[in-house]
């Protein structure tokens, strides 16, 4: 990943408005920094959310709180609790999608 040219930049994610995003179950809370094509984002995802899609692009994602079911398209699945990550590029392996019966929050940079 190569990030974009920006100023040093402190980030109060708690005066970031939220935007919500439904999931086939559930919703997603996202608050987002967006720096030309960088996304950096804190998500939660409710108790019981299921994507309603699968994702081909690529992400750094950690887990900071709760635990996150990440399932790939081949079928693969792995569970992320606190203090694990993935990585994974754009189109780099099988398309995930992501689920939590628990909750899970989230930062993600993409």
């Amino acid at each position: 990943m190569k990030l974009p040219a920006s100023p040093f930049t402190v980030t109060d994610w708690s005066k970031v408005e939220p935007t919500l995003h439904p999931g086939e179950t559930g919703e997603a809370k996202w608050r987002t920094l967006n720096v030309g094509d960088l996304r950096v984002r804190m998500v939660e995802y409710s108790p019981g959310y299921l994507a309603d899609h699968w994702c081909d692009r690529g992400h750094v994602l950690y887990v900071l709180q709760g635990e996150l079911d990440s399932e790939l398209r081949d079928g693969r699945k792995f569970k992320l609790t606190a203090g694990m990550s993935y990585q994974v590029s754009d189109f780099g392996d099988a398309a995930h999608r992501s689920s939590t019966a628990v909750g899970a929050t989230l930062f993600i940079v993409d």
